[in-house]
């Protein structure tokens, strides 16, 4: 049977098997009376999408929608959704989708009421004080897919169109009012999107577990939430109608979103660079470049790993859980080189140097040096 329950950490979740049913219900509680439901192409003709704008429509909240939202959401798409926004007299947003979807709705959200450039709250120090935080419209998060964990996130990654760098911009009232985590939404997606999605949630728990910097609490959430990956990720590929298995990688991917306060590591720092010039999958990237950052880790990290490997029931400390990690992607299909995935070496220079200025690189438990970090280019290539 699968779990349903109401949580509050870090936001309010609304947990379930059938919960968009409560949509309508959850605009009024965050006071949203004329949402703009933002999703991407990709979702925008799809049965959830339509049930969505039904439920909206039956509870006389309308049912716009803006869906020009690219894989790898850029200042272009936040403009266009901006100007549907105002357009629109819309007071709120419904940020619906994967990671594309929920960054670029929670940005909407954030930007439409900014007078400063959307670049000037990259997270970097204190650059988040500079919004108006009165001018922030709420936002209610309904992930369809179990990955980026971007539903009880206070940030939304986007790519600039001019030099292909992905940026973090952070405030505190990116979080979502309210959160509709129904599993029942993830069915129908393609098995890719379940592998790529499901190996992101991996890397989110993996990297914030790693991470040097102290913060318990996160590091027990990571802990768990590659176990729930690890028990359940394989029978969601197998079985994409077992929603018990699909509720558990919902809990999953909030878990790792939640424990990446905790910090991120090479995993990222590399996959950005990657997914902003050459456009893949982030979590199918992340998978591909995890093996070679384990190997680089593994002086800072061993005890560590192998501490979680018995946790997860995983024999052979580190090597053991190495193996676990070869094993999986094998399993599951997932490229052993980037360049199954169009990678190519002629850019590894400018990824390399765009990987030591990401802030994921800081949280690396082995310092990146250009020199580490062009050889692990390599090494995933």
């Amino acid at each position: 049977m699968s779990p349903r329950a109401n949580w509050s950490y870090p936001t309010a979740i609304r947990f379930g098997a059938g919960r968009i049913s409560e949509l309508a219900e959850a605009c009024l509680t965050a006071g949203i009376k004329l949402p703009l439901l933002v999703t991407d192409r990709g979702l925008a003709s799809l049965p959830i999408t339509q049930q969505a704008l039904d439920i909206l429509d039956a509870a006389g909240l309308g049912r716009a929608m803006f869906s020009d939202v690219d894989p790898n959401p850029n200042e272009k798409n936040l403009a266009a959704g901006i100007a549907a926004f105002k357009a629109g007299g819309h007071d709120g947003v419904i940020a619906f989708g994967g990671g594309s979807g929920l960054d670029l709705g929670k940005l909407i959200a954030f930007q439409a009421g900014q007078t400063r450039p959307v670049w000037d709250f990259e997270d970097i120090g204190d650059w988040w004080t500079r919004a108006d935080a009165k001018a922030i419209a709420p936002i209610i998060a309904v992930p369809t897919t179990a990955g980026t964990g971007s539903e009880v996130g206070r940030a939304g990654v986007l790519t600039n169109s001019d030099t292909h760098v992905k940026k973090i911009i952070f405030h505190p009232k990116l979080l979502p009012a309210i959160t509709i985590c129904d599993p029942e939404l993830t069915v129908g997606m393609p098995r890719i999107i379940t592998v790529g999605t499901g190996m992101d949630a991996f890397a989110h728990c993996l990297e914030a577990y790693s991470s040097p910097f102290y913060h318990p609490m996160s590091q027990g959430i990571a802990l768990e939430g590659m176990r729930l990956v690890k028990d359940n990720l394989p029978l969601v590929v197998a079985d994409g109608s077992n929603i018990a298995a699909r509720a558990e990688m919902m809990s999953a991917a909030a878990m790792g979103a939640v424990a990446f306060q905790k910090g991120l590591g090479a995993i990222h720092a590399l996959s950005h660079p990657i997914g902003a010039v050459y456009n893949t999958h982030h979590g199918m990237t992340n998978a591909v470049v995890m093996p070679p950052v384990l190997k680089l880790n593994r002086p800072e990290i061993e005890e560590r790993i192998a501490r979680a490997a018995d946790y997860m029931g995983i024999a052979g400390g580190f090597d053991g859980f190495y193996d676990f990690v070869l094993k999986l992607r094998a399993d599951l299909g997932v490229p052993d080189k980037l360049a199954a995935l169009g990678v190519g070496r002629d850019r590894i220079d400018e990824m390399t140097a765009m990987a030591l200025e990401d802030p994921s690189a800081g949280g690396n438990p082995v310092k990146m040096t250009p020199e580490n970090t062009k050889a692990l280019f390599e090494a995933c290539i």
